[in-house]
């Protein structure tokens, strides 16, 4: 045999010594993973009924209980003044602006200068009267003169009676040089301008009456019908804490467009509430019992929802579910199990379907404590 073919049958049986080294170390490798795969520790758990309230969740506008717009009710003079700002409080009666008066005031004077010409002319009238009456029927004086003497009187009377109504009418105007709140509230807007003349009729300011607001929600029509005065709606403020509103009123036209039907939600007191703003409210309706999980035994796959239950050997079968509400860390499962079945809870988003897990709860039983918890419904 030559030293060549020698050498390659060498070659061959080193490559062949090699290879089996290879799949021995291989092989525990396997087996290491194979191990640290079935020994996934997870918790279980069963689905818990609790008591909750059934809720419908809307959105819309919150804007003002009532909005005026106090507008300027004499024309053509300069506005001397403006007393108040965008978010100043006032009270009814307040003065918000004033208006140069002097034209106003020297018409005042006029007419108290009128009334009291016309005063004067129908007292001196009025006697010649009481003096015609008195001589009737003794020939001094005939009837056409007396009738004329006492109708002379009764049209001083007359012209005294308008330049009285004339005197109210300017005072009237005097008071319309000072722009008064119309009720208690809160300065949504300004136009009003220092020096500027303006016609009667244009808005000077605009006031949120009482500083109410409501929260206008518009809803369909299936879940309006469910929708009754004085329900308890729930809101998330600005500052985190939740809100509570009243439905006051309920429209009763739906949207030729949409067919969606209006709400009207009367809104506490609260910074954090603001007329313009776009929200997001819940009624609630009542309450329900409702079949829970924790929300870690839930797995989002695919747009679907599912959970492991515990099967024999210790592996998991996974489920598909449907879910309903949620309510903090826990969320309802509407299909899918059985309210006995045995739950992966903690550790379900590293399973597959059928991983071989080994189960260690807490001190007790997860699992016992949510089976006993089924007997009676949890009120929230």
């Amino acid at each position: 045999m030559s030293r060549s073919k020698i050498f390659l049958i060498g070659l061959v049986i080193v490559a062949v010594i090699v290879a089996g080294v290879i799949l021995r170390r291989g092989k525990p490798e396997a087996v290491a993973s194979e191990a640290v795969k079935s020994s996934l520790t997870v918790t279980t758990v069963q689905p818990e009924v609790r008591a909750w309230s059934e809720r419908v969740t809307a959105s819309g506008s919150v804007t003002a209980w009532q909005e005026a717009i106090i507008g300027a009710e004499i024309g053509g003079l300069r506005l001397a003044d403006v007393l108040v700002n965008v978010g100043d409080k006032v009270k009814k009666g307040d003065v918000l602006a004033r208006y140069a008066d002097e034209m106003v005031l020297n018409g005042v004077h006029q007419q108290e200068a009128a009334l009291d010409e016309a005063r004067a002319k129908y007292s001196d009238a009025d006697l010649k009267a009481q003096r015609a009456i008195k001589l009737n029927g003794s020939g001094m004086m005939s009837l056409q003169d007396m009738q004329q003497i006492v109708t002379a009187g009764k049209s001083a009377e007359a012209q005294m009676k308008t330049a009285e109504a004339k005197l109210e009418a300017e005072k009237i105007k005097m008071g319309y040089t000072r722009v008064r709140a119309i009720d208690d509230g809160v300065i949504s807007s300004r136009t009003a301008t220092v020096g500027a003349v303006s016609q009667t009729g244009a808005e000077l300011f605009r006031m949120i009456l009482r500083n109410k607001l409501e929260w206008r929600a518009e809803l369909p029509e299936q879940q309006l019908q469910r929708v009754r005065i004085g329900q308890t709606v729930i809101f998330q403020a600005g500052s985190g804490q939740s809100v509570n509103g009243v439905v006051a009123r309920i429209a009763p036209m739906l949207d030729a467009q949409s067919r969606n039907g209006t709400a009207y939600v009367e809104l506490p007191a609260d910074k954090s509430m603001r007329a313009g703003m776009f929200v997001q409210g819940e009624f609630v309706l009542g309450k329900s019992d409702a079949l829970t999980l924790p929300q870690s035994s839930v797995i989002m796959r695919d747009g679907f929802a599912y959970v492991f239950k515990l099967g024999k050997d210790n592996r998991v079968e996974q489920a598909k579910v449907t879910t309903g509400r949620m309510r903090g860390d826990r969320v309802e499962i509407t299909g899918g199990i059985a309210a006995d079945a045995l739950i992966v809870g903690l550790g379900a988003g590293f399973l597959m379907d059928g991983d071989a897990v080994r189960v260690e709860n807490a001190k007790g039983g997860v699992a016992a404590k949510n089976n006993a918890s089924t007997a009676v419904p949890r009120q929230e």
